[in-house]
């Protein structure tokens, strides 16, 4: 045996380059799988922290928003717009959950009734809907939106998700470039660093537009929805109201929910009722549709209407109420975050041919 073949490493020794790649390259698939099983477990409180992401955008728009009327500190106008957006949010639960708990319980009733009235139409047309019970129905279309975790299934577990969303995106909103710098710090410096500043700056500015207009149409949807329900003598207007401008937060599935809302109520008191509530839901969904959403998509980014329901059906069915209402902005950041890697390559293709 030659002095070279004793020198040469074997199969099982670390400093032999083959061992080292295929090794590098299993470490890669086992840090992937467990990134996975992380998402899957992990999926409730990452979905928080996102969600106090998203409300951490709503403050920093506000902020800028009021900054541009009112020339006093960062810090006043942050503290102006979060005592602004925390007392929304306790009056709109307190408005629902007291003001209007009467109504709310003739709602379920009427809901009830309607589709009672609907199953026998349909019987009167020769289907076979005989076994069919509309509270389980209900039921039924209520679980097809997701499963709920235990967590968020209860009112005490949907009150702390709420409250751990504020806290954490009030952390964000009062100083959002130590995280930003934290997670640079991360990675290796140089032109790594600056595509992610310009990867964040992006997201950020995406995210921060993608709210405005939907808080927007929320204020339209609801309002309107409320004013218009009121005057064609519709019962239940301001809570109906409330419910469409709550549920205009989630594009298409929202939409389909409280339209069926608002007719089920309206055609509960007569057929001329009925269609006017049909009209004020075509009034306001066609402002909505192809004024407020075209503007906000010129504005930040443009999703395609069957993407998002595609991602609100996936999160919901995987993660639940919050996947749901969270699926919009998650594909929004997705979106940019490509867009710029894009044209960060675009950029850095004729450095590299010149180099």
């Amino acid at each position: 045996m030659s002095q070279a073949d004793v020198q040469r490493p074997g199969p099982s020794e670390l400093r032999d380059p083959v061992i080292r790649q295929e090794l590098k390259k299993a470490a890669v698939w086992f840090s992937l799988g467990l990134a996975v099983l992380a998402v899957i477990f992990l999926a409730q409180p990452l979905l928080l922290i996102f969600g106090g992401i998203v409300f951490a955008a709503i403050l920093d728009g506000g902020t800028r928003l009021l900054g541009r009327v009112l020339p006093i500190g960062r810090g006043w106008r942050l503290l102006i717009v979060s005592l602004a957006a925390v007392a929304f949010i306790v009056f709109t639960i307190w408005f629902a959950g007291v003001q209007l708990a009467a109504q709310a319980a003739a709602f379920q009733a009427t809901v009830m009734a309607q589709l009672a009235r609907l199953m026998e139409l349909a019987a009167g047309y020769g289907l076979n809907v005989g076994m069919v019970d509309p509270q389980q129905l209900v039921s039924q279309a209520m679980s097809s939106l997701g499963r709920l975790t235990s967590a968020v299934s209860s009112a005490i577990g949907a009150v702390t998700n709420m409250v751990m969303i504020i806290v954490i995106g009030l952390f964000i909103a009062v100083e959002p470039r130590i995280y930003e710098r934290g997670i640079a710090w991360m990675l290796p410096s140089g032109e790594t660093r600056e595509r992610y500043f310009r990867t964040s700056d992006r997201m950020g500015f995406t995210l921060r537009r993608l709210m405005a207009g939907r808080l927007l149409g929320m204020a339209v949807e609801g309002v309107g929805t409320w004013f218009l329900l009121m005057m064609g003598g519709v019962p239940m207007a301001a809570l109906l109201g409330l419910l469409t401008g709550i549920l205009a937060f989630l594009p298409n599935i929202g939409a389909i929910i409280s339209g069926l809302l608002i007719i089920l109520i309206g055609f509960s008191v007569d057929v001329p009722t009925g269609l006017w509530a049909i009209a004020v839901y075509v009034v306001v969904q066609v402002v909505d549709g192809y004024l407020i959403v075209p503007y906000v998509a010129r504005k930040t980014v443009d999703l395609a209407p069957a993407l998002v329901l595609g991602a609100q059906l996936i999160f919901g069915a995987l993660f639940g109420i919050l996947g749901l209402a969270l699926a919009d902005p998650i594909v929004a950041m997705i979106k940019a975050a490509l867009e710029q890697k894009t044209m960060d390559d675009q950029a850095d293709g004729p450095k590299r041919a010149t180099a």
